[in-house]
């Protein structure tokens, strides 16, 4: 094969396991003497582990121009990981789906939205208790929620049965170290 066609048969997979559908700046505003704009991401990929890191460097690329520190896009990588296994392990219970991830900029603040279209949560009071896993035959810890809240500001966790869920994630960029 040539090249080009390798290439293009690349581009082909690329097309096919990730879709980004909506990427466009909304708006500008001024808030506190300096204009800021707001962005906003859609992003749906598949239900696969694979794809967990790629939702992580979208997420980490997506908050750069807001000069994160090192500390800050660890602790949104790490919390997006969690998230999407979570859709993936639980929500589809490894057998295919869609993940949605939205991710939006309002003045230093990232908010990140991941939702599934699965068997949803049954009490999610209970879910998000440290060390509860409803797959303890996978080697699950059940930490998945508590690090969420531990390195976002803010977390909601909203969820039907048979249904799906979606998780809500919010952090301030700057407000520390600077």
């Amino acid at each position: 094969r040539s090249p080009l066609l390798a290439s293009s048969a690349a581009s082909d997979v690329y097309k096919r396991q990730y879709m980004i559908i909506c990427a466009m700046p909304s708006e500008s505003r001024i808030r506190g003497g300096c204009k800021m704009q707001e962005n906003n991401v859609d992003v749906i990929f598949d239900a696969i582990s694979e794809n967990e890191s790629f939702a992580r460097v979208v997420a980490a690329a997506f908050v750069t121009r807001l000069d994160p520190t090192l500390e800050e896009i660890s602790d949104i990588k790490t919390a997006v990981s969690e998230a999407v296994t979570n859709s993936i392990v639980h929500g589809y219970e490894g057998k295919g789906g869609k993940v949605y991830m939205t991710l939006s900029l309002e003045d230093r603040e990232i908010i990140i939205k991941i939702k599934d279209e699965g068997v949803g949560i049954e009490n999610v009071h209970k879910a998000m208790e440290p060390l509860y896993t409803t797959k303890p035959e996978l080697e699950r810890s059940g930490m998945g929620f508590s690090f969420m809240e531990a390195f976002m500001d803010e977390l909601n966790v909203y969820s039907r049965k048979n249904v799906g869920t979606t998780v809500i994630m919010k952090k301030r960029i700057g407000e520390s170290n600077r």
